[in-house]
């Protein structure tokens, strides 16, 4: 297996999780206050959208790579 032919299957791959998932959220903790021994943090959780036209994309341009990968 060559490549591109990895290449376009990431792609392909990275699109399909984006389609189903939509997104992914993680904790960040920050600290916001240092006291002696004593610590203040924060756990934020961020939540991160995949736009539906960036998967597609995605998935376009893996096939596209699988195509012109296989004519080579």
């Amino acid at each position: 297996m060559n490549g591109t032919r990895i290449i376009g299957i990431i792609l392909i791959v990275a699109g399909l999780l984006g389609v189903a998932l939509g997104g992914f959220s993680f904790t960040k903790e920050t600290h916001k206050a240092s006291l002696g021994p004593i610590n203040l943090s924060v756990a934020e959780k961020k939540t991160v959208d995949i736009p539906l036209w960036a998967s597609v994309a995605a998935i376009v341009a893996g096939a596209a790579v699988l195509v012109v990968g296989a004519k080579r």
